[in-house]
């Protein structure tokens, strides 16, 4: 405790540290109050709860989703441009050409996600208040409140993006997965409190110790994956460059084994809807009825199924995509890099690709059983809202930012001089593997 407390006041000793953490949380302060702003023209008191696939949508949103908050489709059709524009930068030239232009094919693809989120944010607009906002809860329905209620949604989405920008320039962390986060977390208060004291208030506090248990065991897990990379270890050649030898250095290369993040989880996530679309054509028919019923419901062992085999795919679909070996073996043989016992060039790169196979596989397995562990929590008898929290892309997200922030500071810390927060002096995120 006297370290934690001497680890607290060192934070707050460094000036540019102390501004950036009070930044951040005074932006995360304004996103929250934003949330409970209600679209001017609709009734709070007669909106119905988000249900189903719904509440999944509402858990990132920090519950600005079922409000009908300005906020209310929040950051998500920015993350959507994102994720179309990374993938356009594979597989179209004039994307590629872009992103190898350095600063500014960077701020030109900047400006085409903007455009883009603008144009994603009215389409779901639409499709929000025909398909989550009661009738009888619109005041003056008609086309002026709907061109309005869109109008005032992408303003929010916008605004939502530009606080992500600031919190990312003048707070600590990545301020897009920070809002992210902070909606997620704002939900877990109250799914405790009614898990513990309300739902098990019969069954005594057992089974609420057992349940804060394993969640702890699956944090650890989900950490462990975050962090787990499989080191290739490389040697650079000796130069002699005047009088002076360079190189001979060992070093490594990190590669990850959960090198595609919540990616899959998020592609899979989409698809998971086409199966009640489908069986919306043929809601008259038997199998239409069973398919509806059945992919509906996000804890049957049908969509988990389904659900966990997507997440494979894509894991592997999407760490092909962006781990590239051939790129990896040429900035090596650049470099005057090698690894030991590895021919430079083709060789290296086929090195390099086997062992991503390997290790991506288990990552995609693991993956996959915390993507349905709240399928299985559910079917223990905990309640969904705080199923939500043992597995899936919620805890992803907020190990995952929550170790990124934590090597940020401890990056502060020791470029000033201070001990750090962990005995070992390093604190793995995501961005000092990528980095690396």
């Amino acid at each position: 405790m006297k370290k934690f407390i001497s680890t607290i006041k060192n934070i707050f000793s460094i000036e540019d540290l102390r501004v950036r953490i009070l930044n951040t949380v005074g932006f995360l302060i304004i996103f929250r109050l934003g949330s409970f702003i209600v679209i001017p023209g609709i009734n709070p008191e007669k909106l119905v709860a988000a249900g189903g696939i719904f509440d999944f949508i509402n858990t990132f949103l920090g519950g600005s989703f079922s409000r009908a908050s300005i906020f209310a489709l929040g950051i998500m059709p920015y993350i959507s441009a994102s994720i179309v524009i990374q993938l356009l930068t594979v597989a179209v030239p004039y994307f590629q050409k872009l992103q190898k232009e350095g600063e500014s094919g960077r701020k030109r693809l900047t400006q085409i996600t903007r455009v883009l989120t603008i144009a994603i944010t009215a389409a779901q607009g639409g499709s929000y208040l025909a398909a989550t906002v009661p009738a009888d809860a619109i005041l003056y329905p008609g086309i002026f409140f709907n061109v309005g209620a869109i109008i005032i949604l992408i303003t929010g989405t916008m605004f939502c993006m530009w606080l992500g920008e600031k919190i990312t320039d003048k707070g600590i962390g990545n301020g897009i997965s920070m809002l992210i986060m902070i909606g997620i977390i704002s939900r877990f208060p109250a799914s405790l409190w009614y898990e513990i004291v309300e739902d098990k208030a019969l069954n005594g506090a057992l089974m609420s110790v057992l349940e804060i248990v394993a969640l702890f065991f699956v944090v650890m897990a989900v950490v462990a994956l975050v962090q787990a990379t499989r080191r290739i270890p490389i040697q650079y050649a000796k130069q002699v460059v005047g009088n002076k030898l360079y190189g001979g250095k060992r070093d490594y290369i990190p590669l990850k084994v959960n090198a595609s993040g919540v990616m899959p989880i998020i592609f899979a996530q989409a698809l998971m809807f086409i199966p009640s679309m489908v069986a919306g054509l043929w809601r008259d028919s038997e199998i239409g009825a069973y398919i509806g019923s059945t992919f509906s419901d996000p804890y049957s062992w049908q969509y988990n199924l389904l659900f966990g085999l997507l997440i494979l795919i894509f894991t592997f679909f999407y760490t092909a995509i962006t781990v590239n070996p051939n790129d990896i073996a040429d900035n090596l043989k650049r470099n005057g890099g090698f690894i030991p016992g590895i021919k430079p060039g083709k060789q290296t790169s086929e090195f390099i690709d086997q062992i991503l196979t390997k290790i991506t596989l288990p990552g995609s397995i693991f993956l996959a059983m915390i993507a349905v562990i709240p399928a299985f929590a559910v079917q223990a008898g905990i309640t969904p809202n705080f199923a939500q929290f043992y597995g899936g892309t919620s805890l992803l997200i907020m190990v995952g930012v929550i170790l990124d922030t934590l090597q940020q500071i401890e990056s502060y810390l020791l470029m000033r001089h201070y001990e750090g927060m962990m005995k070992s002096g390093k604190v793995k995120g995501r961005s000092q593997i990528a980095a690396a």
